[in-house]
Formats: C-alpha cells, sequence, structure tokens
C-alpha cells in the first residue's frame, strides 16, 4: 500500500513485477498453457461461436437497412434479440470475416475477463491484487475454465464486456459525474442491467438512478433515429416474445423459471413462475439494499442485485452467469483466518466449474424429465443464487453494535465499512 494515499498505484505494480520476474514469467507460462489447453479443445471440438455470428447479421442488417428481426443464422436459425442500439454497435464486426473475428472475439474476452477480475478486486478491497500483474494473469488462466465464463468464449458472447461496464460503473464513488449512465447504455445494448438503476434508486442515490434511466432513453433514442422501423417492432413487440431467445425448460436456462419448470416438469408453469419471481424480485433487492444499509458494503448489494437479475429474468443462460467472477473474489477477501469460509469458497468455485447441468440427461425432451436427485445438478446456479440471498438476508438481520456498545451510529455519520473488515 502507498504510504501516502492507502491507494495500489501502477507504478508500484511495474516495480513488483521487475521485482519478482520469476512469478511473472510463471503466471505468463500459466495462461499459455490455459490458451493452448483451448485451442486443442477446438481442435477435438470446434467452438460454434454461434452468438457473434447473430451479432454480425445484426450489424450488417443495420448498416444496410436490412430486416433486423426478420433473418435467421447458423444451422440453429437463431435470430436477433436485442434492442436496435445494439445492432449499430455490433456494426464494425462486419468489417471482419467470421474466423477473423472469431479470433478476435477469444482475445478480446481474454483482456475482458483480465479486466473483471481487475475490477473485483478493487470492488473487493484487494486493491493491492488489483494491480498485481502475476496475480491477474495467473487467474486470468483459471478463470477461464469457469462455466459460466467458459461458455461465453464458446458461444462468443458480450457477457464479460456488460459485466464489465456496470461493475466499473457502480464501484466509482457515489457523486462520480455521470455515475449510473454505462450501466443504462449497458441496459440499452441488454436490458436485464436496467435491475441495477433500481438498486441504486432503493440504496437513496436518486441521482444516480436517474443518470441510469437518461443513459438507457440515450441508446434507446439513438436506435430510433438510425433505426426507427426496427425500434418500432422491438419496444412494442420483440421484446415481449421470450420463445425467440429459446426453450425455458431446457438445462441451458439457470434462471428461476427454468428452475420451477424441470421441478414441475412443465415447460409453460405460468403463475407457478411469476409468483415466485416477484417474490424474489423483491428479496432480493430488499437484501442488496439492507446490506448497503446496513454494512455499508456496495459491491455485496451490487451482487445481490446481480443474481436477482439472474433469478428472475425468464432466461438466464449459463454464461449469463459470469458474474461468479466477482462474486468469488468477494468470498475469497472474506476467507482470512477462518477455515468455514475457506470451505464455502471452495464449494462455490466447485459449483461454478464442475458443470454438473451437462452431465444430466437433456437430449429431447429430456431437461422436462429429470428425477427429484437430479434437480439440483440441472439447476446448480439458481440454487446457488437462492441461497446467496437468504445467507445475506440472514446476515443482516441486525444492524452491527459498535465496538463500544449502545444504539449504531446512522449509517451517514458512520466511517465507510472496509470489505475486509466487514466481516
Amino acid at each position: 500500500m502507498s504510504a501516502v494515499d492507502g491507494t495500489w498505484t501502477w507504478r508500484r505494480t511495474w516495480a513488483q513485477s521487475i521485482a519478482h520476474p520469476g512469478r511473472l514469467a510463471l503466471a505468463t507460462a500459466l495462461l499459455l498453457a490455459s490458451f493452448a489447453g483451448l485451442w486443442v479443445l477446438y481442435q477435438v471440438q470446434p467452438l460454434p461461436m454461434s452468438d457473434i455470428a447473430v451479432y454480425r447479421a445484426e450489424g450488417a442488417a443495420a448498416a444496410t437497412g436490412g430486416d433486423l428481426y426478420g433473418f435467421t443464422v447458423t444451422k440453429w436459425n437463431l435470430p436477433a434479440t436485442y434492442p436496435p442500439f445494439a445492432a449499430l454497435l455490433f456494426i464494425p464486426t462486419t468489417w471482419l470475416s467470421l474466423g477473423t473475428l472469431k479470433v478476435v472475439c477469444v482475445l478480446v474476452n481474454a483482456a475482458l475477463l483480465a479486466l473483471l477480475i481487475h475490477l473485483s478486486c478493487k470492488a473487493a478491497g484487494l486493491r493491492r491484487a488489483a494491480h498485481t500483474a502475476p496475480f491477474l494473469l495467473a487467474a486470468t488462466a483459471l478463470g477461464l475454465w469457469l462455466e459460466p465464463v467458459f461458455q461465453t468464449f464458446v458461444f462468443g458472447q458480450v457477457n464479460l464486456a456488460l459485466t464489465c461496464l456496470v461493475l466499473w460503473d457502480l464501484s466509482r464513488p457515489d457523486g462520480a459525474r455521470f455515475k449510473g449512465f454505462a450501466t443504462g447504455i449497458a441496459a440499452g445494448i441488454k436490458l436485464t442491467p436496467a435491475i441495477f438503476a433500481v438498486y441504486l434508486l432503493v440504496t437513496g442515490r436518486v441521482k444516480a438512478a436517474c443518470t441510469a434511466l437518461a443513459g438507457f432513453l440515450v441508446s434507446v433514442l439513438l436506435g430510433w433515429l438510425v433505426l426507427p422501423g426496427a425500434s418500432i417492432e422491438f419496444w412494442t413487440r420483440r421484446m415481449f416474445e421470450t420463445d425467440r431467445v429459446g426453450k425455458v425448460w431446457i438445462v441451458d436456462n439457470q434462471s428461476l423459471q427454468g428452475l420451477i419448470t424441470r421441478v414441475l416438469h412443465q415447460p409453460e408453469p405460468g403463475l407457478l413462475w411469476a409468483v415466485p419471481a416477484l417474490l424474489t424480485a423483491a428479496a432480493g433487492l430488499w437484501a442488496a439494499r439492507r446490506i448497503f444499509l446496513r454494512r455499508g458494503l456496495d459491491g455485496w448489494g451490487v451482487l445481490c442485485t446481480a443474481v436477482t437479475a439472474l433469478l428472475v429474468s425468464p432466461i438466464s443462460w449459463s454464461h449469463h452467469w459470469v458474474w461468479c467472477v466477482p462474486l468469488l473474489i468477494a468470498l475469497a477477501a472474506h476467507t482470512k483466518r477462518n477455515p468455514w469460509r475457506k470451505v464455502l469458497l471452495a464449494a462455490v468455485t466447485v459449483a461454478f466449474t464442475a458443470r454438473t447441468m451437462w452431465i444430466v440427461p437433456h437430449t429431447g425432451d429430456l431437461d422436462l424429465r429429470v428425477s427429484w436427485w437430479q434437480q439440483p445438478f440441472a439447476s446448480p446456479y439458481p440454487l446457488l443464487g437462492l441461497a446467496l440471498l437468504a445467507a445475506v438476508g440472514w446476515w443482516t438481520r441486525r444492524p452491527p453494535v459498535p465496538p463500544g456498545g449502545g444504539l449504531p451510529a446512522p449509517r451517514a455519520a458512520r466511517e465507510p465499512v472496509s470489505p475486509s473488515r466487514a466481516v
């Protein structure tokens, strides 16, 4: 730590890398070995990267004035499902061949994974690790094999980019210029990040919430100005057609609705999903608000909000759960001198690495006939998300008592709680 301002600087990062060249070389070798393993897998089973083909087709439709929501691509007949604003951002993908684009996508996602680890460490209070090159390289090498991250590489998805955008924006100090705007832009690309504006609102940061709304409206306006017909079509019809995204009951869907459909063996659970989803949304935002107000842990509030979004969204593919990266780092920040928390961290890491949803029978409609004892293996992420929200609610059931006893001071009057000292 810097003795002057308590921050870890990039100058110290460079100095440490030079002072310990062996660690840097070892971490670099681990990263190269990880990419080599990915290349070997590609030789055995080529990565489809189907979503990047959809993005490229969206960009082409936006650039040429084609029917944005009328085409399908790849052998799976995948349509466009994002707002028109996203299609505008995908126009540069048309400047490259599909083969070159896939290579670029892998490299960009690797860089975004490293950035996400950096941002997650800062949010968890691990500022030294956040600016330590050997750690970032080694963590990137290992993080690539987390199932949600790996699936993001497999499909060529944008999840890592959106998660970085939201985490960077929300981890900035309250009062920072245009805080919330980037979150609104993320919601304009993919609707689910809009829940973070609600989190800002319920935690009393009205200005940031309004800024997020402004960012979202800017994205909608830009989409309408360039693609007016597609904008009207999306906002009046396409955004409500969840069947365009995929079947909700397959094991790929790790949302609350996916869990319920597989437990009930019903492809359309209706109110049996809608009511629990509403209750989960309220409970998740309540837990996020309480951990922010009672513990001062904004990072954990953001994580609770992210998990809530993933649970209540009609479809949350397994690769949407890349929020596991900041979750695991936040858990790691609290394991010091506590063996039980180390066990918890190991268990959560295994849950996001084991790929149990792909082990259960899921060919055809077998997803709807999963036996009772296979249900936890078919839906590990929603069960883990529900457990996380319940644990946060239990942990924050009482406000912290000051060291001297007596009533706790109001949050605004207390010194901000450091994540490393909070638990």
